[in-house]
């Protein structure tokens, strides 16, 4: 079936036949440039004027060019070394913002029935405010080693591991769905980049928003204009 624009901006391709929004029982959502307006990884370098640098690590890693996620932040990660706490509140309260129809979105969902999850590649210190603000159920992400108040150029390591890429993106989503007793059929994922395409892949809906060309190609649904409330335009609530 060739893609379709249903409105300006808005495409849909091999769409499933539930298009309820109650059909589903898990929504799993991306966070820098697909929740959030940032970068959070670019935002914190150029704390330290590193930004050029790092973002270019990143914009390679993201349209998978460079397709070894873990070995891509590492590298940026080694550039952080020496940003403060300090310089990371700066970087929560004056720069991320919640991207167009997040909160709509998200609140869509919870009212259906859907619980939320916040899966990134990012880092635990911004996912955990943006979970806060949207009200999402469940997280994971990276969490940066902070000591004597700066970044050493590290993570911490967790439970389920230290570096959150896109085949953790893709476990976590099945393992919260397993936990749930919710089908990969009843999941919805939502990214942008090159590493939300393991877990987009493993849903019975993948939306694409404002990504990479190559995300934008295998998404059943692409918002390439506007909020991430455009996706009430194609599952009904």
């Amino acid at each position: 079936m060739p893609s379709n624009e249903i409105s300006p901006g808005l495409v849909v391709q091999n769409l499933p036949d539930a298009l309820r929004l109650s059909h589903y029982k898990l929504i799993a959502f991306d966070m820098d440039s697909t929740l959030i307006n940032i970068e959070c990884i670019d935002e914190i370098a150029d704390a330290v004027g590193r930004k050029a640098q790092v973002a270019a690590i990143t914009e390679a890693a993201m349209r998978g060019e460079i397709t070894d996620f873990k070995d891509s932040l590492r590298r940026r990660l080694a550039l952080l070394q020496g940003v403060t706490e300090a310089d990371l509140h700066a970087v929560k309260t004056e720069r991320l913002r919640l991207n167009p129809g997040a909160t709509a979105l998200v609140s869509a969902c919870k009212q259906a029935g859907l619980k939320v999850l916040l899966v990134s590649g990012g880092f635990t210190y911004f996912a955990s405010y943006v979970c806060e603000l949207l009200g999402i159920d469940f997280m994971r992400s990276n969490a940066l080693q902070i000591e004597n108040g700066a970044l050493t150029g590290a993570l911490v390591q967790q439970a389920w591991g230290d570096i959150c890429d896109g085949a953790e993106k893709r476990r976590t989503l099945l393992e919260v769905a397993s936990l749930l007793n919710i089908r990969p059929d009843q999941c919805i994922a939502v990214g942008d980049g090159a590493n939300d395409l393991p877990m987009m892949g493993a849903a019975g809906l993948s939306v694409a928003f404002h990504a990479k060309p190559a995300v934008r190609e295998q998404a059943q649904v692409a918002i390439n204009e506007g909020g991430l409330d455009r996706l009430l335009d194609v599952l009904k609530v």
